[in-house]
């Protein structure tokens, strides 16, 4: 039966489809998003698309359902499989994005190569790099990678059927942008094209057991561009976080069907690549200086406790509107603490330029930050250089009162074991400032 021609309009911005041609999406409510898609009948008629390859589904009873046991296997990162539950997942499709050059994949290079033996290869699918550069990179690695198959390959039809005939214990797909399908005659990247290959891939993967990795770019939002389906679709969406110019890498899940999705991996972007962090106290640490402006403070990443340290600069504003510069801690929520250390602490700084910086390059969103900072921004205005050996948690309320974190009896243990102290317990803002600048 010859395939039947289709026409559809979807939104390039929220992959919503329509019959007809409209000005305004009526789902995320843009303008001119609106694109025309001629189609071919998709793959997603065909017979045996379900899980199991069968031809017709019926419902059946949950209690009548053989409950099966998770088939993992390590990836050769701890702090990987960490982040996964304790393993990859045979037949998962897992999602990782990054900005450019932070480090995808060489990570995805490396975990191929502990994976890969002889009795179970790894295919690595490159749409961006020729295998030449990618070997490139394997020598400056370091790396053998004797069992890892590389296919530069777009043709995702042609991917299909290569997965079919090696069955590889895991493959990487560098990147889903682009992959295209011959029956979706629009360009890589597209809304459609994305959002049909990566199903196709998760057909594939599920009916074979096989593991995929997708490797998806970042709009300048810092989400995984093209449809929101995308991320739907797959069963754990990870990002990898950190500075281009500093060291530390986060591996962080926002999305995990098999483990907690609050879970993260600490790495360092070494010469021979990334290295996982052991110790992240520590290393963050390595290089601290004591001076006014500086503290410590104990934030949670997953079910981890990791201490960094906070930085504040104050200087007399040579403008008539003070300027509020932060790096890592959120802009909004320095300009509400600025404004509570003013009306509850005594602490004006209405006429200073003030500046925040997480030391690493990370970005931290744990409210037990907040002590910390306004510590801190008292004592670079007071110029009074703290104890080395403070570390300051506590959320800060608009009454000025101190408030308990999550899971403090964990940070307060792991401020003890790395020696260093915590001030004892206040119940307001102006208190914690004066007890901590005699």
């Amino acid at each position: 039966m010859p395939k039947r021609a289709t026409t559809v309009y979807v939104c390039s911005e929220c992959g919503e489809e329509y019959l007809q041609w409209q000005g305004r999406c009526s789902n995320c409510g843009n303008w001119n998003t609106i694109q025309k898609f001629h189609l071919s009948q998709p793959h997603t008629a065909e017979k045996g698309a379900g899980y199991a390859g069968t031809e017709a589904a019926a419902p059946i009873p949950l209690a009548s359902v053989q409950g099966q046991e998770e088939q993992r296997f390590p990836s050769g990162f701890s702090e990987v499989d960490r982040v996964l539950g304790g393993g990859i997942v045979a037949g998962s499709v897992i999602l990782l994005g990054g900005d450019p050059g932070i480090g995808k994949s060489t990570l995805l290079l490396q975990l191929a190569e502990r994976i890969a033996d002889a009795r179970h290869p790894v295919l690595y699918v490159s749409g961006e790099e020729s295998p030449e550069q990618i070997k490139l990179r394997a020598v400056r690695l370091g790396m053998t990678a004797g069992s890892i198959s590389l296919l530069a390959a777009t043709n995702i039809s042609r991917i299909e059927q290569i997965i079919e005939e090696g069955k590889p214990r895991l493959v990487v797909i560098d990147s889903i942008q682009t992959m295209y399908d011959e029956d979706f005659p629009s360009t890589p990247g597209s809304i459609v094209q994305v959002r049909e290959s990566a199903l196709r891939l998760q057909r594939i993967a599920k009916r074979l057991a096989i593991p995929m990795v997708l490797v998806g770019h970042i709009t300048k939002e810092g989400t995984v561009a093209g449809p929101r389906t995308l991320e739907h679709l797959v069963d754990v969406v990870l990002y990898l976080e950190g500075e281009n110019k500093e060291q530390l890498r986060i591996l962080r899940a926002v999305k995990n069907r098999f483990g907690d999705s609050s879970e993260t991996g600490i790495f360092a972007m070494e010469e021979q690549g990334m290295t996982e962090v052991s110790n992240p106290g520590n290393f963050l640490l390595q290089e601290r200086v004591q001076a006014p402006g500086s503290v410590l403070s104990a934030v949670m990443e997953g079910s981890r406790p990791l201490l960094i340290e906070v930085q504040a600069l104050t200087t007399p504003s040579l403008f008539g509107y003070p300027r509020r510069t932060s790096s890592g801690f959120d802009l909004n929520r320095l300009n509400l603490l600025l404004a509570v250390l003013q009306k509850r602490a005594g602490v004006n700084l209405s006429n200073q330029d003030v500046f925040i910086n997480i030391v690493g390059g990370l970005k931290i969103k744990d409210p037990a930050l907040d002590a910390a900072v306004c510590v801190a921004l008292a004592s670079a205005h007071k110029e009074v250089a703290l104890p080395e050996t403070l570390c300051v948690i506590g959320e800060i309320g608009l009454a000025g009162e101190l408030r308990r974190v999550s899971q403090q009896e964990r940070r307060i243990k792991e401020i003890k074991n790395l020696g260093y102290t915590t001030p004892k317990p206040v119940k307001s803002l102006g208190q914690l400032v004066g007890s901590v600048l005699r």
